[in-house]
């Protein structure tokens, strides 16, 4: 395949084109049809070889928690030994591939995701509950992942000189570090997974992919494509499993040089204890690249156009129901602006549309699942106990009974100091508060353990200067919506109890994945050594 010159982001689908929606619910049938018949599967893969787990799990359709959508086999602790034992054995070769070569299979697998694009955004919608956009956007990003590290790839592979000195060559190259753990989420179980592995892999690392268990079976059709793209076998391993099983043994392992994390803050902070601890055996200090959600705030502005402060609020908060690292969880209105705010805000979420994923009128689907809604539902009574309700969608008794739904809601007047301020969520729930001025909005914006993302809806030049310079999180949004950051475009990661490592999608990721080298020869000839 030709490598393209320069990046440019895979279109979203347009559903306002009756052959979009067709294809997707072409899709969608064959799906149901898999479903009904013999269900989908994952299972481990190693040296390119189906094997089989011990013990499993069956996911459900959070959207309808009666259907079983596939079964997951879970790999053993010898299978998680035997996979790095054949990605150790098959880094020096892969390490010594041509990095072109490395692109050009990365550029194979974007061309096979964007051929699967309906049906793999068909079993994301069933497996884990994204809405039609929600779930297109996820493979649309996987194939910007593929293309955008593919051409990254191509400017740091090749050495440099450090400076022009007569008599001597200074070069500076990199090299990868061995074998990587990437350790994906279920939230975005196409684009995040992928995008961490493939930058593994094209940096030349070998790589164990160990996916969330509640999207095991759309991690497992990335498998099969890494594979069937030109990766080499003995350079990819696929091994799904609990996280307190064969995640905790692979990050504890003395041969595995990085992993590479995305989750719970409670889950990265364990890697990142568990990896500093030297094995015995183990050669070199692990990499950890970990990025591990946010509170995000929205502040509105007192002179702010309310009509887009409002879409951008709803649909930050409530997109796949609130169960982005990068979601609206506080609103932070300016002044007077309040009231009048909060009430086209709770007008607002009457309208928003719960239901089944599959259904393309759907805005709000099911969260992930029944541990999910449990502990969403009661952070919401606890709210309704000790705080004051704004605003509750009401949503038809037999959808909720059906799935793990839960109710987009909205507290009003919340204490800077009550958990629904501070803790994170991950559902569709919304806290707001007051400000007496735009100076202290950006205070209490800030005022987080955690820095991912933030927006601002402000007509103010100096206000909008102050939040570029004040509302310090990773990507900061003025007068748009906080999710959906482009790769390329928006690079994407944060800081503090946010996470460690370069934003995704940017030119600085793929460092992370390989080391540093010079090598310094002197050029000046004293003799002449023949050819022996």
């Amino acid at each position: 395949m030709n490598l393209p010159h320069t990046f440019k982001n895979e279109p979203l689908l347009d559903f306002s084109e009756s052959h979009n929606r067709d294809n997707v619910a072409a899709a969608l049938s064959v799906v149901e049809q898999q479903i009904r018949t013999r269900g989908f599967s994952a299972s481990p893969i190693i040296n390119g070889t189906l094997q089989s787990g011990s013990g499993g799990y069956t996911r459900r359709d959070p959207s309808n928690t009666s259907i079983a959508v596939g079964d997951v086999s879970y790999a053993t602790i010898a299978q998680a030994d035997e996979a790095v034992a054949a990605c150790q054995a098959a880094f020096p070769a892969w390490r010594a591939t041509s990095y072109r070569q490395r692109a050009n299979t990365l550029l194979n697998l974007a061309e096979l995701l964007r051929q699967k694009r309906f049906f793999l955004s068909a079993l994301i919608i069933r497996e884990v509950g994204k809405p039609w956009r929600e779930a297109d956007a996820d493979v649309a990003e996987a194939i910007d992942f593929c293309q955008y590290y593919a051409l990254e790839m191509l400017r740091l592979g090749a050495p440099t000189l450090t400076e022009q000195v007569l008599g001597e060559e200074n070069l500076y190259l990199y090299q990868p570090r061995g074998v990587a753990v990437v350790i994906s989420p279920w939230n975005f179980p196409l684009a995040i997974t992928c995008g961490m592995t493939v930058a593994a892999l094209v940096t030349g690392n070998t790589v164990i992919l160990k996916p969330a268990e509640q999207a095991s079976l759309i991690a497992h059709e990335l498998a099969t494509l890494v594979l069937e793209a030109g990766f080499p076998p003995q350079t990819f391993a696929f091994l799904p499993g609990r996280g307190e099983d064969v995640g905790r043994h692979l990050v504890a392992h003395p041969d595995i040089a990085l992993i590479a994390f995305t989750g719970s803050r409670a889950v990265g902070l364990e890697i990142m204890r568990t990896a500093v601890t030297v094995a015995p055996g183990q050669s070199t200090i692990k990499r950890v690249i970990a990025e591990l959600g946010g509170k995000n705030a929205i502040v509105v502005d007192d002179d702010a156009d309310f009509d887009d402060a409002i879409r951008g609020v709803v649909s930050s908060a409530f997109g796949y129901s609130g169960q982005k690292c990068s979601a609206c969880s506080r609103a932070i209105v300016v002044g007077d602006a309040y009231e009048p705010f909060l009430e086209r805000l709770a007008a607002a979420t009457k309208d928003i549309i719960v239901g089944p994923a599959a259904d393309p009128a759907t805005f709000l689907g099911p969260v992930i699942d029944e541990e999910a809604r449990d502990r969403i539902a009661s952070t919401v009574q606890r709210g309704l106990r000790e705080l004051t309700l704004l605003s509750q969608t009401e949503v038809d008794s037999s959808i909720m009974a059906q799935g793990t739904f839960v109710a987009p809601t909205i507290f009003r007047d919340v204490p800077e100091s009550h958990t629904l301020w501070t803790d994170e969520i991950f559902g569709p729930v919304l806290a707001c508060a007051r400000a007496p001025s735009f100076e202290r909005a950006i205070e209490m914006a800030t005022s987080s353990d955690y820095a991912l993302t933030g927006g601002v809806f402000s007509r103010h030049p100096r206000h909008i200067d102050m939040a570029r310079e004040e509302f310090r999180v990773g990507n900061l949004y003025i007068n748009r919506n906080i999710t959906g950051a482009l790769v390329g475009r928006q690079p994407f990661g944060g800081f503090r109890f946010s996470g460690i490592g370069s934003k995704a999608g940017g030119p600085d990721y793929l460092l992370q994945f390989l080391e540093p080298r010079v090598v310094t020869e002197n050029m000046t000839r004293r003799g002449f050594a023949p050819d022996m």
